[in-house]
């Protein structure tokens, strides 16, 4: 499971790369793709390519062709995944939280693996780095940043989640309610943190 989400995350980034790839070889020649969806991307590149020279527009399309290939294959690993949690009774448990999806759930589920190894809910998110630096001397006491030790996929994760929780789901639930309190006081970043940290507990 773990390599699964491995493997997904390396097929995202070099979807990325060939995106930003065309962008960059449209705006040598003052086009730009703009800020955009990704359904409508090719759409896009293809409409500036036939503003480009002959050669790269051929260049542009054959990028775009592997891009294509790329997304086909993407959307089957993610379907693995979304087949993975499904199957997983513990990762259909997390994903009844509000924000929380296949991704968060899996990569949440490997992180902490064996959970017995937790001897307190609490340790949980110092395990992942959610949970703020102590600099003490002398009489001097005072949290910092979070410390950011551990899986930096688990973390991520948890703070996608903690997002969309906060920013896109509209359903009523005590924690989103308690999230929204902090960010009226704190901010959105650190309300996101916040929030992030109660998942994991």
């Amino acid at each position: 499971l773990r390599m699964l989400l491995g493997c997904r995350k390396l097929v995202v980034r070099k979807l990325v790369d060939v995106e930003n790839e065309i962008r960059g070889t449209l705006r040598a020649f003052g086009l730009k793709v703009g800020k955009i969806s990704r359904g409508r991307f090719a759409a896009r590149v293809t409409a500036l390519s036939e503003q480009a020279d002959a050669l790269i527009a051929e260049l542009v399309l054959r990028l775009l062709a592997i891009r294509g290939t790329l997304l086909v294959e993407y959307r089957r690993m993610h379907l693995l995944v979304v087949k993975a949690t499904l199957v997983d009774p513990v990762c259909r448990r997390l994903m009844t939280v509000p924000g929380v999806g296949p991704i968060t759930a899996l990569a949440f589920r490997t992180g902490v693996d064996d959970p017995h190894r937790f001897k307190r809910s609490r340790t949980v998110a110092a395990h992942f780095g959610i949970t703020p630096r102590r600099f003490q001397s002398g009489e001097v006491d005072h949290a910092g940043r979070i410390s950011k030790c551990g899986d930096r996929d688990v973390r991520q994760a948890l703070f996608d989640a903690a997002g969309s929780l906060l920013r896109r789901c509209r359903k009523a639930c005590a924690l989103r309610t308690w999230g929204l309190r902090i960010m009226k006081r704190s901010g959105i970043k650190k309300a996101t943190v916040a929030v992030a940290r109660k998942l994991a507990v």
